[in-house]
């Protein structure tokens, strides 16, 4: 088991002698009746069925039994916390919670071989888990990404896809950038021009698209199912052109711009002095949030260039309050911090450290997403067809050796809500170009999130990452291979 493939890397991880074997006879077993442990038993059971045809049973069992896979709880876990022990008769896996039981499911299949991941039953392969036990729980709680389907509009089924790749790399949030210049991608029903006509392009001039309120729950539901909680972003008062054109109202001269589909940034703004704007900004938020059950809205903030500073300060204020009027929790970029930021706000650090400094002088947290960093759009180098390079070539080893805690002078762990890495998509269109973008990013920023600093290690990571490779070519993940690891020798 200790020459197990496991991304993110466990806390403490045992060999023993043997192994346990699936086969036709074995039952996934569920000891303790709570909501939610069925979806871990349901995952494990649909995943093995969709690989080895084997249609193993799921049952209520107080107690474990020779040739099961049994679930139960355990309070003296962590909530996100487990224990996988597996030995020649049986697996027994405990959890803190559901979710924890949820991310030992994850690593459960990382111990089987690689072709779990394939669909249609495969001959020859032995369906044998090492044994050994493994004791895990993560380091941050908030494990994020964000996908900008504003930029570029991603269908359901797209978003879907990125949420099984979150899953499987124990990331528990999926921030949805869902309004920008380029385009408007949520349903608000009291204002119906926003998607008839804020959603109908996207840069370059694409037919752009929009969610549902049938859709975003839809997904929302889909995440939830996989431990996964959905942050909805409308950004403001800035990166606001497809609302401005729109509803002309929203401006200060009263007059709808053209649609915009370039991808520069800074030009647009709500008219902040307007009763209109804030009844406007009301109406959506209460509408996301009547199909939004996560904590957090994320109301932007970012880069409102031609927002003066004497307007924007006094618009993020009553946005807050509009907010947590509503029982949610703020997030918003870094620039939020120079408002007055409420008790429970969240200012997500992406450029300058000033402001998540006086973010935390303030008492708020901070969300970790440096853009030199955690930007999945940054090219690798500079051929890298896709991507930008604004903040920096973002390779693998950048994407893996840094620690959010010692980011920041005055910024301790204590601070840090968690880790977010995010997709910005001027330049990405297809989920292949979104698979090639975040992956192996992805999985680095996964181990940064959940293992703890002492426990990491470049080479080992290396090492692990390349044999990875064979599982995400069996996913047809269109992933990049980094030549950092080119040279890394891995058993076959």
């Amino acid at each position: 088991m200790e020459d197990a493939v496991l991304l993110p890397l466990p806390q403490e991880v045992s060999s023993a002698k043997g192994s346990f074997e699936i086969d036709g006879n074995t039952e996934v077993l569920i000891g303790f009746d709570m909501e939610g442990m069925d979806l871990s038993a349901g995952f494990l059971a649909n995943l093995l069925k969709n690989s080895t045809g084997l249609n193993l049973q799921v049952k209520n069992q107080k107690l474990p039994s020779d040739g099961s896979i049994w679930l139960t709880l355990n309070d003296d876990f962590a909530a996100e916390g487990y224990q996988i022990e597996v030995s020649e008769n049986q697996v027994i896996i405990q959890g803190g919670s559901p979710a924890g039981l949820f991310y030992a499911v994850q690593t459960l299949r990382m111990l089987l071989p690689n072709e779990v991941e394939k669909a249609g039953s495969y001959e020859g392969v032995s369906w044998k888990i090492p044994a050994g036990i493994i004791k895990d729980a993560p380091t941050y709680d908030y494990r994020g990404s964000m996908l900008d389907v504003s930029r570029h509009f991603f269908e359901v089924a797209d978003v879907k896809k990125y949420i099984d790749y979150l899953a499987m790399y124990k990331y528990n949030y999926l921030h949805l950038h869902l309004s920008d210049d380029q385009g408007w991608r949520i349903e608000i029903k009291s204002w119906p021009k926003l998607t008839e006509i804020g959603g109908s392009t996207q840069v370059g001039g694409g037919k752009g698209g929009f969610y549902t309120q049938e859709d975003y729950k839809d997904i929302v539901q889909y995440a939830a199912d996989r431990f996964i909680t959905i942050v909805p972003e409308i950004d403001m008062p800035g990166h606001t052109n497809a609302a401005l054109a729109s509803y002309p109202e929203l401006n200060c001269d009263g007059e709808a711009p053209d649609l915009y589909t370039g991808t520069e940034v800074g030009f647009s703004t709500f008219c902040t002095d307007k009763e209109v704007t804030y009844q406007f900004v009301d109406d959506v938020i209460r509408e996301l949030v009547e199909i939004t059950p996560g904590p957090y809205i994320h109301i932007g903030g970012d880069e409102s260039h031609v927002t003066a500073l004497e307007d924007y300060i006094p618009f993020i204020e009553q946005v807050q309050d509009m907010v947590t009027s509503y029982g949610k929790q703020v997030i918003g970029w870094d620039e939020i911090a120079h408002a007055a930021l409420r008790p429970s706000a969240t200012a997500q650090y992406w450029a300058k450290a000033e402001n998540a400094k006086m973010a935390v002088e303030q008492g708020a947290k901070v969300l970790i997403s440096p853009a030199t960093r955690a930007y999945l759009d940054m090219q690798y180098d500079s051929t890298t067809r896709l991507g930008l390079h604004w903040a920096a070539y973002v390779e693998l080893d950048s994407a893996y050796l840094w620690e959010p805690s010692e980011l920041v002078e005055g910024i301790n762990k204590e601070n840090i809500l968690g880790v977010e890495a995010p997709l910005w998509t001027e330049t990405i269109s297809t989920l292949d170009e979104v698979e090639y973008m975040v992956f192996p990013r992805l999985i680095a920023i996964s181990e940064v999130a959940w293992t703890d600093a002492k426990d990491r290690n470049w080479e080992s990571f290396k090492k692990r990452l390349k044999s990875h490779y064979k599982r995400m070519e069996l996913m047809d993940i269109d992933f990049y291979k980094s030549p950092l690891i080119d040279s890394v020798e891995v058993k076959k």
